[in-house]
């Protein structure tokens, strides 16, 4: 059981938190509902959940809510996840204005319809000089895929790489490392996402399904609490700060 008491804001607050937005049919499912009606449960409160993080000071999140392998779903949860995509960016539009948030989509825009895609654009283009906070949708993605366009995109320009210009190779490159990943729904894998932005994240895998994470504070808390526990030590033998440097004696 989880200790989900009230608690005060951590003094160590990850900077980028990666959801992997699992669960919502098994959600639908266990309550009699149509298993479409999961994922219109899991955007509710969608914002409210933003906001809660960014007071805190986590300054970027991501969401994964579609990846490369999902178009092998049927054609109706295929068609409906377009269109309930569609109207919640729309909606974003408005909260990246009132909110000053940035908003960025990764991923592949080549096998979204065409107006989705150029919706994604917009909403990147309209919050692109804001700087509240980044709220970033994994649409269409694969971190596999990802890494290879971004070799073959550092190979054409006839780069010679470091690890800090690969990035700018990547569609995630001008995006945070991620501090901690959590995804619902007792699954205990990655699923492919954000390889290389994971490459030191602490990781949090939690039983309850998304749309029940989107809607409970306490399970907000509950992800901050668990990280300021861990010891992040990056490969060192000595325990560091959020920095990455070491603590003065």
């Amino acid at each position: 059981m989880f200790n989900l008491f009230k608690h005060k804001t951590p003094s160590v607050i990850p900077q980028h938190i990666a959801f992997i937005c699992d669960g919502n049919r098994r959600w639908a499912e266990k309550r009699g509902l149509p298993p479409l009606a999961g994922h219109k449960a899991g955007i509710a409160n969608f914002e409210n959940l933003v906001d809660w993080y960014i007071a805190r000071g986590v300054s970027t999140i991501t969401f994964f809510i579609f990846s490369t392998e999902n178009w092998n779903r049927s054609q109706e949860e295929v068609d409906f996840l377009m269109d309930l995509f569609y109207s919640e960016l729309e909606k974003n539009m408005q909260h990246a204005i009132e909110k000053n948030l940035r908003y960025r989509v990764v991923g592949s825009r080549d096998k979204l319809p065409k107006k989705l895609a150029k919706l994604c654009d917009k909403l990147e283009e309209v919050s692109a000089e804001n700087t509240g906070g980044t709220v970033a949708f994994a649409l269409n993605y694969g971190g596999q895929n990802e890494i290879v366009d971004a070799v073959n995109a550092a190979i054409d320009a006839g780069e010679h790489v470091t690890r800090d210009s690969f990035e700018t190779f990547l569609d995630t490159g001008d995006l945070l490392p991620v501090d901690l990943m959590v995804r619902t729904s007792n699954e205990f894998r990655i699923s492919n996402y954000l390889l290389w932005k994971l490459a030191y994240a602490e990781l949090l895998f939690v039983p309850q399904h998304w749309p029940d994470l989107v809607r409970s504070e306490k399970l907000w808390q509950y992800t901050l609490d668990e990280f300021a526990k861990r010891n992040r030590r990056f490969g060192g033998g000595k325990k560091l700060n959020y920095s990455g440097k070491k603590k003065e004696k």
